[in-house]
């Protein structure tokens, strides 16, 4: 037995050959979503600074241009930085810091749930609420709607914003900050190999 399974360690420790693989497939996931995020931001960037700043139904932040333009510029660049695999360990420091931030100032009032679901172990009263409205929803649509035509590539969901991607983004980005953008297609990897 301790045969067989010395020589199972063997070929599993052969897979680290593509060890590369786990930290490309963390960048390019990322690299849509911090590209949309902060496009948009950019895109309606006056509105994004309001937002930040606005007491009554915005974040109410503290110097919102100042956060605004860091957190727009950090998700753009961000983007760009992780597709070539340039400077991945830092730029992952700014991107997790915006992840954070998210969490502490958007998400994290909201629960755990992205999308509100009403039972399992993150359901909430704000989740249970959300699947009473959604059923109310479903009936109207269902009377003065074509519902199979509306829900024929999905189902209506109602967003609860909670902080389940923000974390796991934050996760993804303490990775890439540990691991790096990886071996072979990373700019950092040929950076490094040509300065030895």
């Amino acid at each position: 037995m301790k045969h067989y399974l010395q020589k199972a360690q063997t070929y599993l420790q052969q897979t680290e050959r593509a060890d590369f693989l786990a930290p490309l497939a963390l960048r390019l996931y990322l690299v849509p979503i911090m590209w949309m995020a902060g496009t948009k931001k950019f895109e309606n960037f006056s509105s994004t600074v309001e937002w930040f700043g606005n007491d009554e139904w915005g974040l109410g932040l503290p110097f919102p241009l100042l956060i605004a333009a860091f957190v727009t510029a950090t998700e753009i660049f961000g983007a760009i930085f992780l597709f070539f695999g340039f400077a991945v360990r830092w730029i992952s420091i700014p991107l997790f810091i915006t992840m954070i931030g998210a969490i502490i100032t958007v998400h994290g009032q909201n629960g755990w749930l992205a999308i509100a679901e009403p039972d399992g172990f993150f359901a909430s009263e704000r989740t249970v609420g959300a699947a009473l409205r959604l059923a109310r929803a479903r009936e109207i649509l269902e009377q003065h709607g074509n519902y199979d035509w509306l829900t024929e590539t999905g189902h209506f969901v109602i967003l609860n914003n909670g902080m389940e991607f923000s974390v796991t983004y934050a996760i993804m980005l303490l990775s890439l900050f540990f691991t790096g953008g990886g071996r072979y297609v990373s700019a950092d990897y040929w950076l490094m190999k040509n300065r030895i």
